[in-house]
């Protein structure tokens, strides 16, 4: 078996090794090594990469067996002495965001009688599912201060293989999986936790904690947190977000969220108005055709506008064949009046079938664009009736 130097030393980042063994790993090249600093993927935490005789770690997995294989990018030599380093910036993080989880859910269970079921480190993002339905968001936010707190209090971590007895009078937070060897991680004297990964050896080096979201999943709630270097990006990026925004409003960066209710209040009221005037508009569009009969006619304007005036026009009796034309084609609306014959949707597909275009209706109404210019279009609809 291979020899996990990380239980030692999680913060040991350069190491010397023999390989064992060559193997392959879902058709790639992989290492068995008599030793190793890098963690194989489990426990919801990833696993390490880095390098291997100058050759890339492109993963740590542990086979069901107990094995370690790093998955490489080119073969190397059984028997051949070789030298490990890991990507140090991604195992750092690794290390503070599966401390934070156990910190977390911790915290989770303490504040909101909210066991933890299972853990996700991923690369996209870190999650924790609880066995609780709708948490308050009063109860998640006491875990998340909680959780700050004990960062601040910078406790000591501690990664161990108890006796027996030692063992036997811990409180754990959770059952181990395992029946022997029992590796236990400490956060000072709060959380009690059985597991093989990497940690921090002190709660600061976490910095802060945040949960980004709560949601419904399988009957629990799945938490989403950030820590550490990643917790740090993401306020960052957020921060240059958020300047950005006050600069494009003038004001201060925490003034933004009112500027922003000052503008939808602007936007709602112009859109009030907007729908206003098109109504008027389309009111006197409407009257300004004369006689009674059906209308065929273009008109300058937006779809909406076309089916203000289409809908008065079938409101005084009159069908309604209108279209808005430009350069690149013309947006079509055809609405039928009470009592008519006309087939609005027929009558689109025989358009379509002259111009190429989109859309389509019943046939009571019908609309679309065609896209090619239209030269005349009462003529184009004299030439289809």
């Amino acid at each position: 078996m291979t020899k996990r130097l990380y239980h030692d030393d999680a913060y040991l980042r350069r190491f010397d090794a023999t390989i064992v063994a060559m193997t392959t790993i879902k058709d790639r090249p992989a290492v068995v090594l008599d030793q190793t600093a890098f963690y194989p993927e489990a426990g919801g935490q990833l696993g390490d990469r880095g390098t291997l005789g100058g050759i890339a770690v492109l993963d740590t997995q542990e086979q069901d067996d107990g094995t370690i294989v790093h998955v490489v990018a080119a073969a190397l030599e059984a028997g051949a002495r070789v030298s490990g380093e890991l990507d140090w910036a991604r195992r750092r993080q690794h290390m503070a965001q599966h401390t934070a989880q156990h910190l977390l859910s911790g915290t989770l269970l303490d504040r909101a009688q909210a066991p933890t079921a299972s853990a996700r480190l991923g690369e996209s993002a870190l999650t924790i599912d609880v066995a609780r339905d709708r948490i308050p968001e009063a109860e998640l936010a006491a875990a998340e201060a909680l959780a700050n707190d004990l960062i601040d209090d910078d406790l000591a971590i501690r990664a161990w293989f108890p006796a027996p007895d030692e063992l036997a009078a811990l409180k754990l937070r959770r059952d181990p999986k395992v029946t022997a060897d029992i590796r236990i991680v400490a956060i000072g004297d709060f959380d009690f936790s059985p597991c093989g990964g990497t940690h921090c050896t002190r709660t600061s080096q976490l910095g802060a904690i945040h949960i980004t979201g709560a949601e419904r999943y399988k009957g629990m709630t799945r938490v989403t947190f950030t820590a550490a270097r990643r917790g740090r990006t993401e306020l960052f990026a957020h921060d240059h977000v958020l300047r950005a925004l006050g600069t494009q409003f003038s004001c201060a960066p925490t003034d933004v969220p009112a500027a922003i209710d000052k503008l939808k209040q602007t936007t709602t009221a112009g859109a009030t108005e907007l729908t206003a005037l098109r109504n008027r508009l389309a009111t006197l569009v409407a009257q300004s055709f004369p006689g009674t009969g059906p209308v065929i006619a273009t008109i300058p304007g937006d779809p909406e506008l076309l089916r203000s005036v289409a809908a008065k026009l079938v409101a005084a009796g009159r069908d309604a064949l209108l279209a808005a034309l430009d350069d690149t084609g013309a947006t079509i609306v055809l609405f039928r009046a009470a009592g008519s014959t006309l087939d609005c949707g027929a009558l689109f597909k025989q358009l379509t079938a002259r111009v190429p275009g989109r859309g389509g209706g019943r046939a009571d109404r019908a609309e679309g664009r065609l896209g090619s210019p239209i030269a005349d279009w009462p003529a184009l609809i004299a030439e289809l009736s």
